[in-house]
């Protein structure tokens, strides 16, 4: 079980501490379903969340591997900084995802507690940073999963990773697929979110506007390379959607995708629904515009 910065542990979600005995937790457990079953008024995600908290930890054997995994945990630089391995054909790539986004999280921390430390990446430190901070990071990791997603796409695509889009702005991706243009965030607020009138709601969201901030950043793109984006899509993390993909409609002329990280691929290749697809000619041309964005590398 992979648990990024944000996320609360599957102790935190039982209510419990870690070192309970196994009959407390098997207890907390059926009194966290009374609470969270749909049935009774309970929240469906969080009940959901609550399952796969048990699924982790129910058992002796299961609790012993979660905590072992849980205390050697990282989050240093991720694979898509890496350098590539095998003969597999792979996404033509531009830019490091996550580049700025880390050094953001570093230059925060450094401020938070003074002066920098020595190994910033130690869960200790990390999960004892303000939200804020610790949100930075998490981000940072969900750009790095996805362009690795995006790297396996395979020949017939090409990607911009961390692409300036004015006034500091940066769009997290561009992806030119055979089925059309597409400017892409990647985000994770550490909780389940919803969707109301083309816009990503939730108590983790606050006031922030992620699908009015990629719209932002693409019409900038779009002007300064003189391209036209076919569709937007803002990835999440899967346990925090209850589809692999929720269609929002068009937004401000854009079809917008709200979309699993393991259903981006699919997504990708079969293309955001109604979005417009571009011909050879045309993708070629977009292709050669798109040569004059910026993009941040380390």
């Amino acid at each position: 079980m992979f648990e990024g910065p944000l996320a609360a542990s599957a102790y935190e979600v039982l209510g419990v501490e870690p070192t309970v005995d196994d009959e407390a937790l098997r207890r907390a457990y059926r009194l966290r379903l009374r609470q969270t079953h749909p049935d009774t008024g309970g929240d469906a995600a969080l009940f959901i969340r609550v399952q796969r908290a048990w699924e982790h930890i129910g058992t002796p054997q299961l609790r012993e591997a979660y905590d072992r995994g849980r205390s050697g945990a990282r989050w240093d630089a991720g694979a898509a900084s890496a350098p590539r391995h095998g003969t597999r054909p792979r996404t033509t790539t531009f830019g490091v995802a996550g580049a700025w986004r880390r050094e953001r999280y570093l230059t925060m921390l450094a401020e938070h507690l003074g002066a920098p430390v020595a190994d910033p990446y130690d869960p200790a430190v990390v999960r004892s940073a303000p939200w804020e901070v610790r949100r930075m990071l998490a981000d940072a990791l969900a750009e790095e999963a996805t362009a690795t997603a995006i790297d396996e796409l395979g020949i017939g695509f090409t990607a911009w990773h961390g692409v300036e889009a004015g006034s500091a702005a940066v769009l997290d991706h561009i992806v030119l697929a055979p089925s059309g243009l597409y400017g892409l965030v990647s985000e994770d607020f550490g909780d389940s979110v919803r969707f109301r009138q083309g816009e990503v709601i939730g108590g983790a969201v606050g006031g922030e506007t992620p699908v009015a901030d990629l719209l932002l950043r693409m019409r900038w793109i779009a002007r300064a390379a003189r391209v036209r984006f076919g569709g937007a899509i803002l990835i999440l993390p899967d346990e925090d959607l209850d589809h692999a993909a929720t269609p929002l409609g068009t937004v401000r002329g854009v079809p917008v995708v709200v979309v699993r990280r393991s259903a981006l691929r699919m997504l990708l290749r079969t293309g955001v629904p109604g979005a417009r697809p571009l011909g050879m000619t045309e993708a070629f041309d977009v292709r050669t515009r798109l040569k004059s964005v910026r993009v941040r590398t380390p």
